[in-house]
């Protein structure tokens, strides 16, 4: 798969994002270098994609990074990645420096595009209240390797591998006896059959 069929969403948008470019020209930037687009044409189109990301173009278009939130930041990420009209993009944390609410926004923002421009997506995450959100298929990964795979559903569904059992245990549920769900889960896991 070539590059620009490739892209990627960083983590930390701050670091990501020149600070003395403007907005306009972040996102510009890889529609020249895969589009060679210029002039009326390479506007345009950073406009469309600012619209898109859900930012006015009029507001945004002369910001520098520094006059963002984070959240407004990682958007300009989304669009940078887009502008290279990728198949495939990898979400590399990019919730887990945003409060829930913001997290959320970026998320329904991402499947929206998700569905309109047919992307596929693969979210660095182990933040699991995103995996259930977004993700079809899970894999969890220890030390560099994978220790699980498969389906959503199946991968929130006992039996698991010891790590995977660690992450999703250390997740607190809302649930006042989660407590006692668990160790009863873990009881039964360990029992004979």
């Amino acid at each position: 798969m070539p590059l620009r069929q490739t892209q990627i969403i960083y983590q930390m948008a701050d670091t990501a994002l020149n600070p003395k470019q403007r907005i306009g020209e972040i996102i510009a930037r890889p529609l020249q270098f895969y589009g060679g687009l210029t002039g009326a044409k390479l506007k345009e189109e950073v406009r469309a994609l600012l619209d898109q990301i859900e930012l006015e173009p009029d507001r945004y278009i002369n910001h520098l990074p520094r006059e963002l939130s984070g959240g407004q930041k990682q958007r300009i990420g989304i669009a940078r990645a887009l502008a290279a009209s990728p198949q495939f993009i990898v979400c590399d944390e990019v919730t887990s420096a945003l409060d829930q609410l913001v997290a959320e926004g970026i998320l329904r923002l991402l499947e929206k595009l998700q569905r309109e421009r047919d992307l596929a997506y693969m979210f660095i995450t182990h933040d699991l209240a995103t995996v259930r959100a977004i993700a079809d298929e899970v894999i969890v990964m220890q030390q560099g390797e994978i220790v699980e795979s498969g389906e959503k559903e199946a991968m929130f569904s006992p039996p698991h591998h010891p790590y995977t059992e660690l992450l999703l245990s250390s997740v607190p549920e809302m649930d006042p006896d989660w407590l006692d769900g668990l160790l009863a889960r873990r009881r039964q896991a360990k029992a004979p059959h």
